[in-house]
């Protein structure tokens, strides 16, 4: 196969010629990183087989595109040919090269930095690699399986990083300058803080959100920063083979209830998952809301939200058209939404990009900008 045609052009499309990534996009064959990759068929997981189908595979994983690799418990390379799973929740990829180097280009690490990454599928781990040296990078992951696979994987194109079996969210196996974390924490880790050397960097998602957080290390042990411009949302972090159960079966229950309060909504219907930046603020201040959204004949649309404290809401209307909107429970979900899009129109944005970053030494972390706040611990 003509990986390296592909990888070429992966690198072209990514970065200019000149960047220090360019090297690494076109000389690591994705594809071994990858063999097989779970594809979403209309609600359910397909398995990808990628030696069954080599012009297919080299299509897949040399594109600028997340490939899931896990589902659940179950990771491709495990189950047999021909698998279809349930819906499941995604709960390890190979994340899209051009997001995983622009998370390094945020730490900006330099040809001496110490680094530590999140493994997954151990691809990411090998740009980080070919930029630096192996030993200076720490690849961990809270999963042995993907571990083991990764560090096979990367021994097979003769690096040889540092890898660890570590829950990211407790202690970490060293100390770092730089610390890159593609998955999601809620608030940074304390943990990462005490691993962080003096004017380190650390560079993140939060956990439902599109923000990405970077922060230098202060000599009181904090670490302050700014939430980025550009946006990315990564899988939270989890202790086991799989998260934890959600609120699927509080759909079910609402999904044509009558709700306590019944209005007509002042904004159209939209899916809040793909409005990063509302989607962000709601999640800040209102944590814990899941969603649902599905589109209908004659542009109907219509919207769930659920909250483990028994709140949820049920819009539905045409297109732009104002919707119909039932709510229960003792929040008002959709009225918290409404006050978030009415500021969007009213101010022209939202506070949340480009806001300043204090995280304390214990891990609190402190957004503000202008009279705007919130505080995630």
């Amino acid at each position: 196969m003509d990986w390296e045609t592909h990888a070429r052009c992966l690198a072209a499309d990514t970065v200019r010629p000149e960047s220090r990534w360019h090297g690494p996009l076109a000389t690591i064959p994705r594809h071994v990183f990858v063999p097989r990759w779970w594809a979403n068929n209309g609600g359910r997981w397909a398995l990808r087989d990628g030696p069954t189908d080599p012009e297919a595979w080299m299509q897949a994983t040399y594109r600028n595109r997340t490939l899931v690799t896990r589902v659940g418990p179950l990771h491709a390379d495990d189950v047999d040919l021909g698998t279809e799973t349930a819906a499941g929740i995604p709960t390890s990829s190979s994340t899209l090269p051009g997001l995983v180097v622009a998370m390094y280009r945020h730490a900006v690490i330099s040809d001496d930095s110490e680094v530590l990454v999140t493994t997954g599928s151990g691809y990411g781990t090998a740009l980080a690699c070919r930029r630096l040296h192996d030993d200076r990078v720490t690849s961990i992951d809270v999963d042995p399986s993907l571990v083991e696979k990764a560090t096979a994987r990367l021994e097979s194109i003769n690096l040889r990083p540092q890898m660890a079996v570590c829950d990211i969210t407790g202690t970490l196996p060293g100390e770092y300058d730089r610390i890159v974390s593609t998955v999601s924490v809620r608030a940074v880790p304390a943990s990462w803080l005490a691993a962080l050397r003096p004017g380190g960097r650390l560079v993140t998602t939060l956990t439902e959100t599109g923000l990405i957080v970077t922060a230098d290390k202060t000599a009181d042990g904090g670490a302050t920063g700014q939430v980025e411009w550009d946006r990315a949302a990564f899988m939270r972090t989890r202790a086991g083979e799989d998260y934890p159960p959600g609120l699927a079966d509080r759909f079910e229950e609402i999904r044509e209830a009558e709700g306590e309060h019944v209005t007509t909504g002042r904004y159209p219907v939209l899916n809040v998952r793909e409005a990063w930046d509302i989607w962000s603020m709601l999640s800040l201040t209102n944590p814990g809301i899941e969603h649902q959204f599905e589109t209908g004949e004659c542009r109907q649309r219509r919207s769930w939200m659920v909250h483990a404290d028994g709140s949820w809401a049920r819009a539905e209307g045409r297109w732009i058209d104002p919707p119909t909107v039932h709510q229960g429970g003792p929040r008002r979900l959709w009225d918290d939404l409404e006050r978030i899009r009415h500021r969007l129109n009213a101010e022209g944005g939202l506070p949340i990009h480009g806001a300043h970053v204090r995280i304390y030494p214990d891990g609190t972390t402190h957004l503000s900008r202008g009279k705007w706040s919130a505080t995630i611990s």
